[in-house]
């Protein structure tokens, strides 16, 4: 698609607004694709009034800046008007601390994780990395929902080292926080064999949580409820107690709650509230419940003034 000179001036306006802006699919709370994922993770962890643009909900915009910046892929993140890459960039310079630099924050800490290899793990790990050539090292992130990969890839030097039962494991800085303490060990049981890994950062899971034992939470003054429906939605089938609404200019004020506050999520069925409770997860809260069912349950077994849609 050529670049239009109103799409040029759409594009310069929005880099103009916003120093920090990331071209992403999806949005910082919902990401729809893992590049996208692990660039939001990154700058949500080092500076969360970002700008972000949705490239799959404005297609001349997600061809358009490809053309802006003659950079072919998205993500796509712009400091100061200026291009500075894609997600493999974005985490490079968080390693070596450009980022930071860029971002105009205060450097990094540089301190390694600690991490715990039991002797079987470190054997098993050990046979995977035989065939391993030179200048390859064994990586760990823990992306922000608490989930631990290990691969294979170049050592570039910037990676923070924790060692454990003999290996060298090589963590991002994005990563580090989270790692810290991790333990993994080696478990063979009737299911098979394979890396059990516990992070005791991890906060506990998200809780399924009926609308009848909402109900006599609600009653008791035991829980809060976050509506992360459309506001076309809202209007239909309003939820007609108390509650919160989470939308851009909602989020950053309801991700500074007390992190222990009880909170249930609500949507249409259950399933778009599961992936916001998940992302409240992601930033630290420890007592969170998706309604299952969502308003349509509530409507049906709880109180049926409230219209289905």
């Amino acid at each position: 698609m050529p670049l239009t000179p109103e799409l040029r001036e759409r594009i310069e306006l929005l880099l103009q607004r916003h120093r920090v802006v990331l071209f992403m699919k999806g949005d910082p709370q919902a990401p729809r694709c893992g590049f996208s994922a692990k660039s939001a993770g990154i700058l949500n962890s080092l500076t969360p009034g970002y700008a972000h643009v949705d490239v799959l909900a404005d297609p001349e915009i997600r061809e358009g800046i490809k053309e802006y910046g003659q950079w072919p892929t998205i993500p796509q993140l712009y400091i100061g008007g200026e291009l500075v890459g894609g997600s493999d960039i974005i985490e490079q310079l968080l390693n070596s601390g450009e980022l930071h630099d860029l971002l105009g924050i205060e450097a990094p800490d540089r301190t390694p994780p600690v991490i715990h290899i039991t002797a079987k793990a470190a054997e098993a790990i050990a046979r995977a990395m035989v065939d391993a050539g030179p200048g390859i090292g064994l990586h760990l992130s823990v992306d922000p929902q608490f989930r631990a990969q290990f691969r294979l890839e170049p050592v570039t030097g910037h990676e923070l080292v924790a060692e454990s039962s003999g290996l060298r494991v090589h963590v991002d800085l994005a990563s580090a926080p989270r790692a810290h303490g991790l333990r993994i060990d080696w478990i063979e049981d009737a299911r098979g064999s394979g890396l059990a890994i516990d992070n005791p950062n991890a906060p506990p899971p998200v809780k399924p949580l009926s609308v009848q034992a909402l109900h006599d939470l609600i009653i008791a003054g035991a829980i809060d409820v976050i509506d992360v429906r459309p506001a076309a939605a809202r209007a239909v089938a309003p939820f007609p107690h108390a509650h919160e609404v989470l939308d851009e200019d909602s989020h950053d004020r309801l991700a500074e709650l007390p992190k222990d506050l009880p909170i249930a999520f609500l949507c249409h069925h259950g399933n778009s509230s599961r992936q916001a409770a998940e992302h409240f997860r992601s930033l630290g809260f420890h007592d969170l419940y998706n309604i299952e069912g969502g308003i349509d349950a509530w409507s049906t077994e709880i109180d049926r003034s409230v219209p289905r849609y």
